[in-house]
């Protein structure tokens, strides 16, 4: 889990409960994005939320999960 602290205090991370947040302080938590399974079964992470693109369509949910992963920890978390 990445954790990026911000010169003002605010930390930022995609949300994982791999720690407590709640002992950093006050949280607000927002949804980076939906995944969704399109109308012939198959995954779609949709980033418009963070102004990302749609990701797949994938076999498996857990695949869309991991692009949607990957895309806002390398565009999203580090983004000002």
């Amino acid at each position: 889990m990445q954790l990026v602290v911000q010169p003002d205090g605010i930390v930022r991370c995609v949300y994982d409960e791999a720690i407590d947040l709640r002992q950093l302080g006050e949280l607000t938590v927002q949804r980076g994005s939906s995944v969704e399974p399109d109308l012939s079964g198959r995954w779609i992470a949709d980033l418009a939320v963070v102004n990302g693109p749609k990701l797949g369509p994938f076999d498996r949910r857990s695949e869309a999960l991991a692009a949607e992963r990957a895309w806002l920890e390398d565009h999203w978390l580090t983004r000002s």
